[in-house]
């Protein structure tokens, strides 16, 4: 459980600094006449609500409180 806390704490962190990233895909374009074909890059944005950063966060600290305060116990 407190891997799995440290996990979540590292993905809500990197959730918060980063709030967007893009990736490209490679797609096969045929041309006008049909014989002619090249590769276009298309740009692929997704973002990243920072509300999903803070639940992460939360939870990780949780589960790692938690497992923490169960081994005292």
């Amino acid at each position: 459980m407190k891997a799995v806390g440290l996990v979540l704490i590292v993905f809500g962190v990197f959730a918060l600094l980063v709030r967007s990233f893009t990736y490209f895909s490679t797609e096969q374009q045929v041309g006008p006449l049909g014989f002619f074909a090249w590769d276009v890059s298309q740009p692929h944005t997704l973002f990243i609500n920072p509300l999903a950063g803070l639940v992460a966060v939360g939870i990780g600290l949780a589960l790692v409180l938690m497992t923490r305060r169960g081994a005292a116990i």
